[in-house]
């Protein structure tokens, strides 16, 4: 049910040229590309945030447990050979006793036990140790203290083993307790030094976690400012381009508004000139052929001065002229039904169901009735020409033998139905798209909104068309009210 979609389109590219060239669809600046730049900015600064953050909490855990954890096992291990020392020192004394009760071979287990763990201590503490050149020198004295200590502890165990026991608590005396004294004295050192690494590192750390605070601190400072020199960018962006927005609305909406008026004198052009037509058809023309069929008939009704071989033609030409009168006067009626003016619009409805079903022999049945409509000619011209519209679509496109117009009349209200169980169409095809559908469609539509109605197409292939108009009739029954005032 709808016209070509040739001429629409022509139609839309001669309408949408000129309002091109006048700048009604002029370029609006998009501010995307600044917008993506700044995006890209502000998620470089994380990735940067980021790898920095990173680096700086792997730098953390490393230092952590390469220098941290490493020195306090260090210390651990110092404090075990200290005591290992002390231990050591200890024995010495209870060794050379005047009051020893014990031969010296006795107390052989007991350094052996303490030469073990401090070897062991040792070997962990190197492993662990965090080494300086003041801690590596010290550290390798130390080795060779306990070594040199332990090689003498043996001199003197043999030499007690040979019974010569005075001589050796003499020399272990001597020689053995001041070995004892410088490892303690060492490990002491050691220890300092351990525990001065232990709060340079805690300074360290400190120092690292202020600068990982200030770094952030600083970055989200950058990070804030970025992103408020992007928001206000994409205000002032997005504020220019509703602008040009708006701007442009206004004037579509006057172009709009100016060819809403053009339909609508052009409708009113229309209405004039069929109104002219069928004036001229009735009054001129159909005068011509009553005449023309007037002197026919006088003309048959003279034999004696009609050849008889004319008689018959002169039937034939009435008979033709009789047939044109009526056609023409059903054309004027087509045209500009009389009907309307004298009878209104739910009698002009029945006429013109009966002449289109006798016309095109499609049946159409009406259901419902318009008399009480308050509409005047003018306004009802309109809705006839819907029906008309749509039904002539209905015999050019749908296929279907029959059809049916149905109306209904509420108090504000005139709904018109005119429905077909033809082929039907994609109602969402271009055919059906605003500018871009038939003639005959656009047509309908301005004369539904020329009386502050509405118009529906649903339609499916297969299944049929619907053409429904609501016309609103308030605005009507307040005018015949106030005329009937006056």
């Amino acid at each position: 049910m709808t016209d070509e979609p040739e001429k629409a389109s022509r139609h839309d590219k001669k309408l949408s040229a000129p309002a091109i060239e006048q700048g009604y669809l002029a370029k609006i600046p998009s501010p995307s590309l600044r917008l993506w730049a700044g995006l890209c900015v502000i998620l470089s600064v994380f990735v940067i945030f980021a790898i920095h953050s990173i680096r700086q909490i792997r730098w953390l855990k490393d230092f952590q447990i390469n220098v941290v954890q490493r020195n306090l096992r260090a210390s651990i291990q110092l404090l075990r050979l200290e005591n290992d020392a002390n231990l050591l020192g200890t024995s010495l004394r209870d060794m050379t006793a005047k009051q020893a009760r014990y031969p010296l071979s006795a107390w052989k287990p007991v350094f052996e036990r303490l030469h073990g763990d401090m070897s062991n201590a040792l070997e962990v503490e190197t492993r662990y140790a965090v080494r300086t050149r003041a801690t590596g020198y010290e550290t390798s004295a130390l080795t060779r203290e306990v070594n040199d200590f332990w090689k003498a502890a043996a001199g003197e165990f043999a030499l007690a083993d040979e019974r010569r026991q005075a001589e050796t608590r003499a020399s272990i005396q001597a020689d053995l307790e001041a070995r004892v004294e410088v490892i303690t004295a060492t490990v002491a050192s050691l220890i300092r030094s351990n525990d001065q690494n232990q709060i340079e590192a805690a300074r360290r750390v400190r120092r690292v976690y202020t600068s990982f605070e200030q770094s952030n601190l600083a970055l989200l400072g950058i990070l804030l400012l970025l992103a408020v020199l992007t928001g206000l960018y994409t205000l002032q962006a997005n504020r220019k381009t509703f602008q040009r927005l708006r701007h442009l609305a206004e004037k579509l909406q006057a172009q709009s508004e100016h060819l809403r008026k053009l339909s609508w004198k052009l409708i009113d052009v229309q209405e004039a000139t069929l109104r002219q037509v069928a004036h001229d058809l009735h009054d001129e023309f159909g005068q011509i052929l009553t005449a023309v069929g007037i002197m026919l008939t006088r003309a048959g009704q003279k034999p004696q001065q009609v050849p008889a071989s004319a008689l018959e033609d002169i039937q034939n030409v009435k008979n033709i002229v009789e047939e044109t009168l009526q056609n023409v006067r059903d054309q004027s009626q087509m045209f500009r039904p009389a009907i309307l003016d004298d009878f209104g619009l739910g009698k002009t409805l029945e006429w013109f169901a009966s002449q289109f079903s006798r016309q095109t022999g499609i049946h159409i049945s009406l259901q419902g009735s318009a008399e009480g409509v308050a509409l005047p000619p003018e306004e009802a011209i309109h809705v006839y020409r819907i029906v008309q519209e749509a039904l002539s679509n209905v015999a050019r496109h749908s296929g279907a033998e029959e059809a049916m117009v149905k109306i209904e009349e509420s108090l504000d209200e005139l709904r018109v139905e005119i429905r077909d169980e033809g082929q039907g169409f994609v109602t969402t095809s271009e055919m059906d798209q605003a500018g871009g559908e038939g003639f005959g469609l656009m047509g309908m539509r301005e004369r539904a909104q020329r009386l502050n109605g509405n118009l529906v197409i649903e339609s499916t292939p297969g299944r049929g068309t619907v053409v429904s108009v609501r016309i609103p009739l308030r605005s009507f029954q307040l005018e015949s009210a106030a005329q009937k005032g006056r």
